[in-house]
């Protein structure tokens, strides 16, 4: 730049070289003597650390050894042969010379018959055949004349129509019922019966319900009851076999359904549910299912078996009207004085039924048949579609006790009662309260309503009988009453 000096131009920058390990120089430095990247020396050159393996021997060096005479480089497998040249190139598929049409592209095309082989145009060629037999040939080999064989098919048809028509005749004179004259009613083909059917129901209950008969001395009753166990034990109503208890001489004898008749004893009563368990003395009896009485809803089909006027086997059908209906129950001439629970029903229940069985629609019973209402003087009338049953559930618990012991205890309250309404809400007002009582140690008075005792409402005297009876001896509840405008509720232990 117009002859003024270059400014300095800068060196590269000193490379640091750190300090080499002698160890290190000692264990990867070149040999001595060695310039370059590799040793000339290194074959013959002892390695250290490394031992050479001896030279293969001489069956090892035969079979994978180089030949002696090649001088390829390449070590092949055994059997394998170098690459050989490209064959020549193959000749054209047509020339001009070339006759064949198949071959030559030129060629136009043809339509011609389809390829055969001589075998099959041998096999397709019509052989020769004689001429075919007639009827007659076939069946009297040429010796009856046409007009002969025409009279003899004649004379068949004649006896065969004669044959028929007799017959025709034969049968309609024998049986009136294929006469033409007479016109059948139509029914339909025959139906297998449904498992829920009442049919299959009764079918297979029935043979597990028995007629009670009582006799002491000239005077009788009779009644049902259901078969629980296969023991033996029957559960009935106590007023059915009441009058045989305690009296010397009475007999009480159970009906099976195919008349078999056998004698049975009182195994206990319990006067306060209505319920009793006679025994039997036979062997493998049909004992009915018993199902779920908390179950049922109203609406519900169930079917009611016994013996109604000593009609044994009888069967009627209804549906549930009403459950946990409180009913009592007082019959004259026994000592049964109960309120029940009942399932009411509209299923026809006369005088006979009492102690059978109450089924749902799939041969469970239900309930135990117990009480009718009837509008005759005395209760003389029959049914009038209002119909009660024990609960099965409060009827298992009572039989198994008076099968374990002979009679059973009732939880009790320990007062009186009757039923009150304020025109608001229904109860029981407490008439007195026994001295000692469970009500008593609570602190129940007279005058005290109560409307709930447990988880049930009690809206009359009868339901707090029933109400109480569902628990147990000994169990601490909660009872509601109302004194004095206000509601109190007060824990009872129940004795």
């Amino acid at each position: 730049m117009n002859g003024s000096a270059e400014p300095p131009r800068l060196a590269p920058k000193p490379l640091h070289r750190p300090p080499v390990d002698p160890a290190q120089s000692s264990s990867f430095r070149r040999p001595q003597g060695v310039t370059g990247s590799f040793d000339p020396n290194r074959r013959n050159a002892p390695v250290r650390g490394i031992e050479r393996t001896a030279p293969p021997a001489a069956p090892l060096a035969s079979a994978f050894g180089r030949p002696e005479d090649s001088a390829e480089q390449l070590q092949r497998a055994p059997g394998e042969r170098p690459v050989t040249p490209e064959p020549a190139e193959e000749p054209v598929l047509w020339n001009s010379d070339e006759r064949d049409p198949w071959r030559n592209p030129a060629a136009g095309a043809m339509l011609g018959p389809p390829a055969a082989s001589a075998e099959q145009d041998e096999e397709s060629e019509p052989k020769e055949t004689g001429p075919l037999l007639s009827a007659r040939e076939v069946l009297f080999g040429r010796r009856v004349q046409p007009r002969a064989l025409a009279i003899l098919a004649v004379v068949a048809l004649l006896v065969g129509l004669a044959g028929g028509f007799l017959g025709r005749i034969t049968a309609e004179e024998g049986n009136p019922l294929l006469n033409p004259s007479v016109t059948l009613a139509e029914v339909e083909p025959a139906k297998e019966r449904p498992k829920g059917t009442v049919a299959a129901v009764a079918q297979r209950v029935v043979p597990a319900v028995v007629s009670i008969e009582v006799r002491v001395g000239a005077q009788g009753g009779s009644g049902s009851g259901v078969v629980i166990d296969g023991e033996g034990y029957v559960l009935t109503n106590n007023h059915v076999v009441s009058m045989a208890a305690d009296t010397p001489n009475a007999q009480v004898s159970a009906v099976f359904h195919d008349g078999t008749r056998a004698p049975a004893r009182i195994v206990g009563r319990d006067v306060k549910t209505d319920l009793a368990v006679i025994k039997v003395e036979v062997s493998n009896p049909t004992v009915a299912q018993l199902g779920d009485s908390d179950s049922l809803t109203v609406g519900d089909d169930v079917i009611a078996i016994g013996s109604p006027l000593g009609l044994a086997g009888t069967v009627t059908t209804g549906i549930v009207s009403s459950v946990h209906r409180p009913m009592r129950l007082a019959g004259e001439g026994t000592d049964t004085n109960a309120v029940i629970d009942a399932i009411q029903t509209d299923a026809a229940i006369n005088p006979g039924n009492s102690g059978g069985a109450l089924v749902d629609g799939n041969g469970a019973v239900v309930g135990i048949n117990s009480a009718i209402r009837t509008l005759g003087a005395g209760g003389e009338g029959g049914s009038i579609g209002l119909g009660f049953a024990i609960p099965i559930d409060d009827a298992r618990r009572i039989a198994q006790e008076l099968i374990r012991t002979g009679h059973v205890q009732h939880a009790d309250l320990g007062v009186n009662a009757k039923s009150v309404s304020d025109g608001l809400a229904d109860g029981a007002q407490v008439q007195n309260v026994q001295d000692g009582s469970a009500a008593a140690a609570a602190g129940i008075a007279e005058g005290d309503v109560i409307i709930r005792v447990g988880e049930r409402k009690v809206g009359s005297a009868d339901e707090l009988v029933v109400a109480v009876d569902r628990h147990q001896v000994g169990e601490r509840i909660p009872v509601a009453v109302v004194r004095q405008g206000r509601e109190l509720v007060l824990d009872v232990t129940l004795k």
